[in-house]
């Protein structure tokens, strides 16, 4: 067993995050309508992270698993701007990463090049209002054509899809077939029949807006079709493998900075004449956020790492999920608390950190999902 990074490894992430500090750490948004720019999204592009695990023939950086999440991990903890460092991780893990793996090889070398560079955002179109991580209850239709599919059918809740350019989204090709019968799709925005929301008010992850996908008898080439026919069940897990493995990476970087905040807080502060620090009440809960913290990253790293060897173990990403978003939560409600009054303020961030992290409970599959996952692992 060897904890250690690569030289390889830490030259890369110690580069990465100056960069991000020196071009995309200005101050997280201060409004639920501040979400990112084309032009912020171009300067993460730029320093590569919108390509991470994309192939290098296509202007990626062909990343495994683990040096992904490491890259993610070290965005988190940079920029103050979750919610750009979410979106871009959904656009890469959710949406790139089903192309990079399922596309027809046209439509791999039209989409792959521009979802590297920057120059197109994606969005994952999958949740609608009585569908979530049940594919099998999709009320989005597919109807086959001479030319390809029309779809019809609403997608309730998609990261980025106020701004996005291209949609990976899941439609009902077979009724009858059940986990079969699902099928994926890669769907432009100027397609005829697409139709996107307003950006949706939500409680934290300002950065990244979201919005409802509606789709009306919108033709779809036979080459937007992801793998085969019936396949989109299976690489929508596939996707979500990655995603629930690398993009909770990001929250061990809020987690990261969030303590280092913490502590020089605990060493500052006064109180009674002593450094609050000093106070158990206040030391002890700080030691709990380095343990949750130290916790969660070891079992996401093994969750990657597994994944670099070839065994995508949904039992071992699951636990890595869990874990994460309940310290996350933890932490930012710890965090709070210690900078008291001051937490509540916008000015300190603590409370935006909360805000943030609350979602991460409920995104790429609840984490009651995953428990019943964990269960299953273990024959249960």
């Amino acid at each position: 067993m060897d904890f250690a990074l690569s030289n390889e490894q830490r030259k890369r992430t110690d580069d990465l995050g100056t960069a991000i500090r020196d071009r995309l750490g200005a101050a997280r948004p201060s409004t639920p309508d501040a979400h990112f720019t084309r032009e912020r999204w171009r300067i993460a592009a730029e320093l590569g992270l919108t390509g991470l695990c994309l192939p290098t023939e296509h202007g990626g950086q062909g990343l495994g698993a683990l040096d992904t999440a490491l890259c993610l991990e070290v965005f988190g903890r940079a920029c103050p701007d979750t919610g750009l460092v979410f979106g871009v991780a959904a656009h890469l893990l959710a949406c790139a990463v089903a192309v990079r793996d399922f596309a027809a090889p046209d439509t791999a070398a039209r989409l792959l090049p521009g979802l590297a560079n920057g120059e197109l955002i994606a969005a994952n179109a999958i949740t609608e209002d009585d569908a979530g991580s049940d594919t099998g209850a999709l009320d989005m239709k597919a109807a086959a054509d001479p030319a390809g599919y029309r779809l019809t059918g609403e997608k309730s809740f998609s990261s980025n899809a106020p701004l996005a350019d291209v949609f990976v989204t899941y439609a009902v090709t077979d009724p009858t077939a059940g986990f079969f019968g699902t099928t994926g799709f890669v769907v432009d925005r100027d397609l005829p029949g697409v139709e996107v929301s307003a950006p949706m008010a939500k409680a934290g992850l300002h950065g990244c807006p979201a919005g409802r996908l509606t789709l009306t008898d919108t033709p779809v080439p036979h080459a937007a079709v992801l793998g085969e026919v019936g396949q989109g069940s299976t690489i929508f897990q596939h996707s979500m493998g990655w995603e629930r493995a690398c993009l909770f990476a990001i929250y061990l970087g809020v987690m990261d900075a969030q303590l280092r905040q913490c502590v020089r807080h605990a060493r500052k502060r006064r109180q009674f004449g002593h450094r609050i620090g000093e106070f158990q009440a206040v030391a002890h809960p700080i030691a709990d956020m380095r343990q949750r913290l130290d916790a969660a990253r070891l079992l996401l790293y093994r969750a990657c790492w597994r994944m670099d060897q070839g065994h995508n173990d949904v039992t071992e990403i699951s636990m890595a999920k869990i874990a994460v978003s309940e310290a996350v939560v933890a932490n930012s409600l710890t965090a709070v608390q210690l900078f008291g009054g001051k937490g509540y303020l916008v000015e300190t961030g603590v409370e935006a950190q909360l805000r943030d992290a609350l979602p991460s409970r409920i995104f790429s599959g609840t984490n009651e999902i995953h428990r019943t996952l964990v269960a299953r692992g273990m024959g249960l």
